[in-house]
């Protein structure tokens, strides 16, 4: 069957996690991976930070919209990774896994909530 696509997907506008104390783990993006916030919801509800690259990662608490559950996959671009692994050891965080593939380096630690963080960097094409 031939399909009558009437759009088509451009890429990823947004893509975040959910959170249990959305202070302590604004707190951890913040301390842990320099990001600041860009928009932070009231009530603790989130927050959202506008990456370099133009996209978006969010932080949400649920606000009783959706039940939490920790994710995993996303996948931070980072300019050195070796640097960026000492600095997150530094702050006494372990490292959960640290994997080379055929395209990338990657390693990953666990944020406040549970969620897998992956800080990443591709290898050069």
């Amino acid at each position: 069957m031939i399909s009558q696509r009437t759009f088509r997907v451009t890429g990823i506008d947004l893509t975040g996690y959910m959170a249990t104390d959305v202070p302590r783990a604004i707190a951890f993006y913040r301390d842990v991976l320099g990001l600041e916030p860009s928009k932070v919801f009231p009530e603790n509800h989130g927050a959202e930070y506008e990456l370099a690259d133009g996209t978006t990662f969010g932080l949400w608490g649920g606000a009783g919209m959706m039940p939490f559950q920790p994710s995993n996959g996303i996948l931070f671009a980072v300019d050195d990774l070796d640097a960026a692994v000492a600095a997150v050891k530094a702050r006494g965080l372990p490292i959960l896994m640290e994997h080379e593939s055929p395209v990338c380096f990657m390693a990953m630690i666990n944020d406040t909530e549970g969620n897998s963080v992956i800080l990443h960097k591709r290898k050069p094409s």
